[in-house]
């Protein structure tokens, strides 16, 4: 009886499994964005291999770092614990580490500690996150012997941003009380505490650590790290009386999470929700990237543009003079040429090309609300749906006369689109120019007012010269072929 609870401390059920199984794979897809897993081994102080594992985003270049938080499962625990941890944060932009502590899983070790030599496996973690800038900062989560594991070694290493704690124990000498009395071991008590003893001095030997000495009380004082505490209601395996007293110990800023369940029950969501919340609050990670900019850099191939050396610029401002000129009704009297400006960048002049696109699309807008009320629909070449689809084409209101239009808000939509899809990443930023548009676009409005739209084969004419020179600027930038500008008299 006495060696089986030994071994029930020292050596429960070991997890054997299949990495390619039961871990996430190598590389996969979460909520629309890539991700990859990183194989390693570490080496702890006693010359133990570790298996880990880290999942990181795929599109994030190896010279940045994001926050990470490690995971640090319990005593008959695995790397695969740490599946439900990275869907909940991956997707904030928080990597995850996890790996088998000595003694569990695949890594080296006959026996586990229940968090006394864990924590140096812990700390062998950080120092390889610390010294290969894999993390900007660095959480803690752990359940249950890997909740012990995260306050022990937090108690050693301020610097840690924040520790979820679920279902961790106080003491484990009196852990092994409780146990004796939930396995219904008839013995008297003090008999129970010389067979204590007894273990306490086997464990010592086989295991390299003092079942007495692993006291959570006694760290708990003097750790200032923002903790989030969790466990279950129904716990018969550690009683949630031993988070409660951690938690009034405590010194630094706490929270705590009951939620109904047991040891090794699933944890509900509302508890993943405030994991979130809490590590969101921590580690400050930055903003996962747009889906719909993803989309938009993608399909236009802007990332690796290098206007210098693979586009010829001056290509680029014939094809934005011709966008101009085609736009323009008549040309005053005191205008010069159109030519293009040492002054002007090219991302002011894609935001004046698309402004002037616009404005043709107010005139036709204009039409069709002035006319029979007959529909009329015009050509898409995409379209922006709810996963992110990039939009190239135009926006249509159709109505009645004494219903509101929404071709301003069309347009304004559009104002955005286009400066997001031609201006360059060089360029200046684009409330800059943002701003510029709305400004222009009420001057223009304002001298509109008043002029005659010309006849349908005018207009007709004008689209087709618009579609023809959008499309030359766009095959222009996505192949990068390299024209050259003859010179033309003054």
């Amino acid at each position: 009886m006495i060696d089986q609870f030994i071994k029930f401390v020292i050596r429960p059920p070991r997890a054997e499994y299949d990495p390619d199984q039961y871990l996430w794979e190598k590389e996969f897809t979460l909520a629309g964005r890539k991700y990859r897993r990183e194989d390693l081994e570490l080496k702890n102080e006693r010359g133990h291999v570790l298996k880990c594992s880290h999942y990181l985003p795929s599109d994030y270049p190896d010279y940045s770092s994001l926050p990470c938080v490690v995971y640090c499962h319990g005593n008959s625990g695995c790397r695969a614990d740490a599946n439900e941890p990275a869907v909940v944060l991956l997707p904030l932009n928080i990597t995850i580490f996890t790996l088998d502590f000595s003694g569990s899983g695949l890594s080296d070790g006959d026996y586990v500690s229940l968090g006394w030599h864990e924590k140096d496996d812990l700390k062998a973690v950080l120092s390889y996150l610390r010294s290969n800038k894999k993390a900007s900062c660095i959480g803690l989560w752990g359940r249950s012997m890997g909740a012990v594991t995260c306050l022990l070694c937090g108690a050693e290493d301020p610097s840690i941003a924040g520790m979820v704690l679920d279902s961790a124990f106080s003491n484990l000498f009196n852990l092994m009380l409780e146990l004796a009395d939930v396995y219904k071991i008839r013995l008297p008590k003090f008999t129970v505490k010389m067979a204590l003893q007894y273990m306490r001095r086997v464990i010592v030997k086989k295991a390299q650590f003092d079942i007495k000495q692993l006291d959570c009380l006694e760290v708990a004082t003097k750790t200032y790290i923002p903790a989030l505490f969790g466990h279950g209601k129904d716990d018969k395996f550690i009683h949630p009386q031993h988070s409660d007293v951690i938690f009034d110990l405590y010194s630094g800023d706490k929270n705590m999470i009951k939620f109904e369940g047991d040891h090794n029950s699933s944890r509900p969501q509302f508890y993943y929700d405030s994991v979130s919340i809490f590590f969101h609050g921590v580690l400050h990670p930055p903003r996962p990237p747009s889906m719909f900019s993803t989309k938009i850099e993608s399909y236009y191939d802007f990332r690796d543009m290098k206007m210098v050396a693979k586009v010829d610029e001056n290509l680029l401002y014939e094809i934005i003079a011709g966008f101009q000129s085609t736009t323009n009704d008549t040309a005053s009297s005191s205008s010069g040429p159109c030519s293009a400006s040492a002054t002007k960048t090219m991302g002011e002049l894609f935001a004046e090309s698309a402004l002037d696109f616009h404005d043709i699309l107010d005139i036709e807008d204009a039409e069709v609300h002035r006319g029979s009320g007959s529909q009329m629909q015009r050509e898409d070449c995409g379209s922006l749906s709810s996963s992110n689809q990039v939009s190239w084409g135009r926006c249509s209101s159709i109505g009645e006369d004494d219903e509101p239009s929404v071709s301003h808000t069309c347009n304004s939509k559009h104002n955005e689109t286009a400066v997001k899809v031609l201006e360059t990443p060089d360029r200046s930023s684009q409330k800059t120019i943002l701003s510029t548009l709305k400004r222009k676009s009420k001057n223009k409005k304002k001298k509109k007012k008043g002029k005659e739209v010309d006849s349908s084969r005018t207009k007709k004419s004008k689209s087709e010269a618009l579609e023809a020179l959008s499309h030359r600027l766009r095959h222009c930038i996505l192949k990068k072929v390299h024209h050259r500008k003859h010179s033309s008299s003054p």
